[in-house]
């Protein structure tokens, strides 16, 4: 049996965590499996194992290159981004990101498989192609996917990088793809300076669903800058899936309200900074882990893996430590 994960705000993470940006979770079994975007000499993507939450290994990456039919779309592209992972009936859902920083040129593929386990016959990422693209002009950009469902059975995926903000479109269940005439809508925004650079920037969206609400967790400003960075995670929740999304103070996300749930103090005493590009896991025992990158000032601002247990406080809303505030 797995060791029981340890329940604090700084889960001590060992093994295979550098570097990484835009991580997701998921439990197989009893392993834990982690993506993230591509890094360095890892590509296309960062894969990595845990039993317990702590010590991690690295995995291959579950696809050997970027799909000809990406680059093709996005030329000059070297790595995929900010990949999500889920289960949808018998197979696993890799959504994933292919774009050049800065370009609004951007596609979103999905890959398959029937396990994450490497060793097992039945492993093999399958790519589907494409699922949504972005064009310079185009009213959001495609990357950042996060999958969700509503309790209705319904299947979304939510995504979107500075250029009009934070998006949700309708997937058709058969394919795991945007369905057929479906629109993106808008969802949350920050206002003017949205685009590459901007002061206003908004990304890498995740949707939970937790006591009758629907709670989307963003990334406010700028990562990517070492221990300069200005990211942080930032909250607010709707009873529809399509929203309206608002924060505590009830301003709109579309207005630029969120509530910060996650972010490095102003002074510059926390050890990891720019803490962002958050997923939630929702485990076994009733547990909720996010996890998101930050940049360690104690290794030269590496982008690391960092876990955090993820509560609930008495009004409702999600808070990042080990009692209520």
């Amino acid at each position: 049996m797995p060791i029981d994960p340890v329940a604090a705000q700084d889960m001590a993470l060992s093994g295979d965590v550098v570097p990484a940006h835009d991580p997701v979770l998921i439990r197989e079994g009893l392993d834990y499996h982690s993506y993230s975007t591509g890094q360095r000499d890892r590509v296309p993507l960062v894969a990595r194992r845990s039993r317990d939450l702590r010590h991690w290994t690295a995995l291959p990456s579950p696809l050997t290159a970027i799909p000809d039919w990406a680059l093709a779309a996005v030329p000059g592209a070297r790595e995929m981004w900010a990949p999500d992972i889920a289960r949808v009936g018998g197979r696993y859902r890799l959504y994933y990101s292919v774009s050049r920083f800065g370009r609004q040129q951007s596609v979103i593929g999905l890959a398959t498989s029937a396990t994450l386990d490497p060793a097992s016959p039945a492993y093999g990422w399958r790519d589907e192609g494409l699922v949504v693209a972005s064009k310079a002009g185009d009213a959001y950009n495609a990357i950042d996917p996060a999958f969700a469902r509503d309790r209705q059975g319904g299947e979304w995926l939510a995504f979107g990088s500075f250029w009009g903000g934070i998006q949700l479109i309708r997937l058709d269940p058969r394919t795991g793809k945007a369905m057929p005439g479906a629109v993106p809508k808008p969802i949350a925004r920050r206002g003017p300076g949205e685009g590459a650079g901007g002061a206003n920037a908004i990304e890498a969206p995740f949707i939970v669903d937790y006591g009758g609400w629907y709670w989307l967790i963003v990334s406010f400003d700028l990562c990517c800058r070492g221990v300069k960075s200005s990211y942080h995670l930032a909250v607010g929740r709707s009873r529809a899936i399509e929203g309206p999304y608002v924060d505590r103070a009830g301003r709109a996300m579309l207005d630029g309200g969120g509530t910060v749930l996650l972010q490095a103090d102003a002074a510059g005493r926390d050890r990891f900074r720019g803490p962002g590009h958050a997923g939630v896991l929702h485990d076994r025992g009733g547990r909720d882990y996010l996890i998101h990158h930050a940049y360690d000032a104690a290794a030269g601002g590496a982008p690391t893996l960092r876990i955090a247990r993820l509560r609930w406080d008495a009004a409702g809303w999600p808070f990042i430590g080990k009692e209520n505030p």
